[in-house]
């Protein structure tokens, strides 16, 4: 086991090294000539790049193909659902939770054994340029963006450069000779993808993998006509649909077989409050509070208000990493939810607090505020969604709901 000494702003690693030798590292790298002490330590000029560049040597190590995940929304379920499917013929590494940036991703990397039949990588990027830069680390032999939306416009700046940035896996595929798997429902992902192989996926029927929501229910139940499977999923909202495809579309890629894929998708469950429909009494939780932004909670805001006939109530946290939009963005987001007319709209942190003083709606400045009010009430029959940032924590406030 070697020990990277990496560090930040608020910490350095190099002054751990001592430390992890003793826990049973075998080596440790470090940048700081200082710390060296004894020929366990490999001194390099940052252990940040170092880290990259070895994940990069192990990655020409490995025989098996790469498929690159990105996009705005929903890299992680379609990533899971992709490794679910692929799970039943072969054996597969994904990406694990959500270590998807520039230390996130040469980590995974380095997880992949020699006998490994696929890996799934998932790709996170804030800025221009990121997504690049994990490319040439895990060279992918394909892959595909989910959709471009507006999340981390703090660092991009624009959605215009939100669409440059999840390009870069495009322009990736394109010079390396790559296929991309290509929903092509997002119009602006079919201009992108111009002059790239691709392995399309979506509503039309003139796609390699097409299928439809079908109507009813909670959850999220999808008709595929090529190949003619239907698959009961326990994933909440529409919005999954292009996730599922993906999935569908990968796995026949492969040449999984159509029951199989069927199988592995309705056995997927969701993770760490993604989509999640959870069933405590009388009342149901649809938790989708691990991530959001813009076009995410828009989309999950849109799918709740039709989702049944129970009275309704949907609780939002703050979609942080907005920047300068934040204040427009989430004035956007309360108009939408009173149009949609929802019996209840309970809204949690300052960004609400803040866009939301005109509109008739409960506010409160954090998670703990709103569970001391909340838990207290009798909600059964409700149907209730929570939508918001991970660092909102909305999970508090039902915890003592789903414990």
């Amino acid at each position: 086991m070697l020990f990277f000494a990496l560090h930040g702003e608020r910490f350095d690693g190099n002054r751990f090294a001592a430390r992890a030798l003793e826990a049973g590292a075998a080596y440790a790298v470090v940048d700081d000539p200082s710390v060296v002490n004894g020929h366990r330590y490999i001194l390099v000029e940052d252990t940040l790049t170092a880290l990259q560049d070895l994940a990069a040597y192990h990655r020409r190590q490995l025989k098996c193909p790469v498929i690159a995940v990105c996009g705005s929304n929903g890299k992680t379920t379609t990533k899971e659902l992709i490794h679910a499917v692929l799970s039943t013929r072969y054996k597969v590494f994904a990406t694990r939770g959500n270590l998807n940036n520039h230390i996130g991703t040469p980590l995974s990397l380095l997880s992949v054994e020699p006998d490994t039949d696929i890996a799934v990588i998932e790709i996170g990027a804030n800025h221009l340029g990121e997504t690049a830069a994990l490319c040439r680390i895990a060279a992918p032999d394909s892959g595909l963006i989910t959709n471009n939306g507006k999340d981390h416009l703090e660092g991009y700046g624009s959605i215009e450069n939100v669409r440059l940035a999840n390009g870069e896996l495009y322009t990736w595929l394109r010079e390396n000779g790559g296929m991309a798997f290509l929903n092509t429902d997002e119009f602006d992902l079919v201009e992108m993808a111009e002059g790239l192989r691709v392995y399309t996926y979506g509503e039309g029927t003139e796609n390699n993998v097409s299928g439809r929501e079908v109507p009813g229910g909670n959850t999220l139940t999808v008709a595929c006509s090529r190949p003619a499977i239907e698959i009961k999923t326990q994933l909440f909202g529409s919005y999954n649909l292009g996730n599922v495809l993906a999935a569908v579309a990968v796995g026949r890629n492969f040449e999984v077989p159509a029951e199989a894929i069927a199988a592995a998708i309705e056995a997927y469950v969701p993770s760490s409050n993604r989509s999640r429909i959870i069933q405590t009494g009388e009342m149901t939780l649809v938790m989708d509070c691990y991530n959001a932004n813009p076009a995410s909670m828009e989309a999950a805001l849109r799918s709740f208000a039709v989702s049944g006939e129970a009275p309704r109530m949907v609780i939002l946290g703050d979609m942080l990493e907005l920047g300068s939009y934040s204040h427009d963005e989430h004035y956007q987001m309360l108009n939408l939810a009173e149009d949609l007319g929802f019996d209840r709209v309970v809204l949690v942190g300052p960004e609400f607090q803040n866009a939301g003083k005109e509109f008739p709606f409960e506010n409160y400045s954090n998670a703990g505020e709103a569970a001391m009010h909340i838990r207290k009430e009798d909600l059964s029959g409700w149907q209730v969604l929570l939508k918001g940032s991970r660092g909102i924590a909305l999970e508090k406030i039902v915890t003592d709901w789903i414990s």
